[in-house]
């Protein structure tokens, strides 16, 4: 028997009661205020909404530690329980966002419980809204002020433990690009075995469409991957699968693009890429990058893929914002590539794919641990604030 239990044992021994959450805590609803964007001031205080942190303005409303709950927009997660965030120190909220204050309930464990709350029920409307009546009702259990301690110490320690290798994977992302950039670095001089060639003579291009949406035999029961920036969101930067896909009634001109060649976002959002290892299309937003013939034999292709971060880069500095946001094609086309040696380019990658694989791979390295961190994290939670409800 753990010490929770042990405590549940002595000093609930009947169950736990549940409590409404406008009986446990305040809800100072009524002391916060919108502030239109256009007429914000900059500052240093947190401007909070109903996901978080919109902005930084000066001035604030309160002063202390408090749990805010998505009122209307962005009000529930995956598992349908209430978007949460905590604040402490000097803050501005919007009214998009409850204010919970402690008063005879630990805040931080009322934090941790809503986490096991189900709202889908009771958000309604578009956009969605989670009312202050409906928040008041939310019933969650409360034991002992000793038992509320334990549960916060222990998740805490969680929590902590993430948030520790959340910092470390940002460290090595930093590192990582760093020597990436430095690696992929490469200074025209005579001594130098490094050919530069303009990226419209490293490239066949061309453009990734949406076949209509209004032909369903352009879609129904497709095989064909269609993709769009959510896979790359999704599924990283080497491609097999999309989400969507489409039948080969959709495909025209000079067919798929070609396993083994890139896409580039060159509008929206400008500078990502991807490998695609399977013959496909894509949407509108990238251009397709296919090495030309004469190249193949010089150019390694995963070599290609990480100097395409450098040329994402270069891309978003070089858009016209006339109407929609989009690459200057003419710059584009004139970007330099360098072309070293064979050997110095496999040992580029054999060094930026041990860097890939520690911050970026979600099977290995720190995102597995953290996700693994998560999972458990979300296991004892669930556990902790399982009770049996006190009969009255």
């Amino acid at each position: 028997m753990n010490e929770i239990e042990k405590l549940l044992q002595a000093l609930c021994p009947n169950g736990v009661p549940f409590k409404k959450l406008g009986e446990i805590c305040e809800i100072l609803d009524s002391r916060r205020k919108p502030i239109a964007k256009g007429k914000r001031i900059a500052g240093p205080h947190p401007y909070y909404g109903a996901n978080g942190i919109q902005d930084y303005v000066e001035g604030y409303l309160f002063d202390g530690t408090f749990l805010l709950v998505g009122e209307d927009g962005s009000v529930i997660n995956e598992n349908n329980s209430p978007i949460l965030n905590w604040a402490t120190g000097k803050i501005w909220v919007n009214n998009h966002a409850h204010i919970l204050k402690e008063t005879d309930v630990i805040l931080r464990y009322i934090y941790f419980a809503l986490q096991e709350v189900d709202v889908f029920d009771i958000v309604r409307g578009t956009p969605p809204k989670l009312n202050q009546e409906n928040l008041r009702n939310l019933e969650i259990p409360v034991p002992p002020l000793a038992v509320q301690r334990k549960i916060v110490e222990v998740l805490d320690n969680f929590t902590e433990l993430e948030a520790e290798l959340e910092a470390e994977l940002e460290a090595r992302r930093k590192q990582y690009e760093f020597y990436r950039n430095q690696l992929l670095t490469f200074t025209p001089n005579s001594s130098s075995n490094v050919k530069f060639l303009k990226l419209s003579d490293v490239f066949e291009l061309r453009n990734g469409y949406t076949p209509s949406k209004a032909n369903s035999a352009y879609w129904e029961d497709g095989t064909i991957p269609w993709f769009r920036m959510d896979d790359i969101r999704t599924n990283g930067r080497i491609l097999f699968d999309s989400s969507k896909h489409i039948t080969p009634l959709a495909v025209k001109g000079k067919g798929l693009f070609e396993a083994g060649t890139f896409i580039l976002a060159t509008t929206a959002t400008i500078g990502e890429h991807a490998m695609l290892i399977v013959d496909s299309l894509a949407n509108q937003q990238f251009t397709n990058l296919k090495i030309r013939k004469s190249l193949t034999q010089a150019l390694n292709s995963k070599f290609i893929y990480y100097y395409l971060f450098i040329i994402g880069e270069q891309c978003r500095g070089a858009v016209n914002v006339s109407g929609f946001a989009s690459v200057d094609m003419t710059k584009f086309k004139n970007f330099i590539i360098p072309i070293p040696a064979l050997e110095e380019q496999e040992r580029v990658v054999a060094v930026l794919d041990k860097f890939e694989k520690l911050v970026n791979d979600i099977s290995e390295g720190l995102p597995a641990e953290i996700a693994a961190r998560r999972r458990q994290y979300e296991y004892y939670r669930e556990q902790l604030l399982s009770f049996n409800k006190q009969v009255v």
